[in-house]
């Protein structure tokens, strides 16, 4: 595992100790890893939200029926999943 320093101010770390004692962390690292993953998910969201548009705009004729987006579902959570595990968090 890594490990890195990082300098913040003081109003700063005070936001970091209550938002600790708000959320229940035990410590500085466990919240950082936490706001990171949140991170890592939303910009994997933006990337298959990008893909499913330009998919839309592409021109097949997909039917958007329940299963059809149940498959699409599940395929983006897959998707997701291995982007998730191949950066390492």
């Amino acid at each position: 595992m890594a490990v890195t320093t990082i300098s913040i101010s003081d109003t700063m770390m005070d936001f970091v100790k209550r938002q600790m004692k708000r959320r229940g962390f035990m410590n500085v690292s466990e919240y950082f890893r936490f706001l990171l993953r949140n991170a890592q998910e939303q910009e994997s969201a933006e990337k298959i939200e990008t893909l499913l548009v330009k998919g839309l705009e592409g021109g097949t004729e997909n039917k958007l029926t329940r299963e059809f987006w149940r498959d699409l579902k599940t395929e983006a959570v897959h998707l997701l999943k291995r982007s998730v595990n191949t950066q390492g968090v």
